[in-house]
């Protein structure tokens, strides 16, 4: 069959009043930045393992997320200093000791969810 005898399988479309309203809905490209950020920070497995300890317990110090993950010291702080900026975490000091919660019940929603999609599939 000649090239130019092909039919069309998929006609132009125009873009209609439902792609116009989904368009309208969803993120911009900055909030699409933003949340990428996001998942890339949730995306390590020792800050995963950190968060879900710290949704668990609720706050701990540095020395118990180490004993708990079983990861170095300098490794838990330097995760907790990229959560911390990137405002998932927050700290509170008593004394010499500093300790971690979850930032925000949007932050434990996000790992109550992601853990129930594992467990779904």
């Amino acid at each position: 069959m000649d090239v130019a005898t092909v039919p069309d399988i998929h006609p132009p479309m125009e873009f209609d009043e439902a792609g116009a309203e989904t368009r309208d809905r969803i993120v911009t490209a900055e909030e699409a930045t933003q949340l990428a950020e996001l998942f890339r920070l949730l995306g390590d497995p020792t800050r995963a393992q950190l968060l879900y300890a710290l949704l668990e317990a609720g706050e701990l110090c540095v020395y118990d997320l180490t004993e708990t993950v079983e990861v170095s010291d300098t490794a838990v702080s330097h995760a907790l200093r990229l959560l911390r900026t990137a405002g998932i975490v927050a700290s509170r000091r008593a004394g010499r000791m500093i300790y971690y919660r979850l930032a925000d019940v949007h932050v434990r929603m996000l790992l109550d969810l992601s853990r129930e999609h594992l467990r779904h599939g």
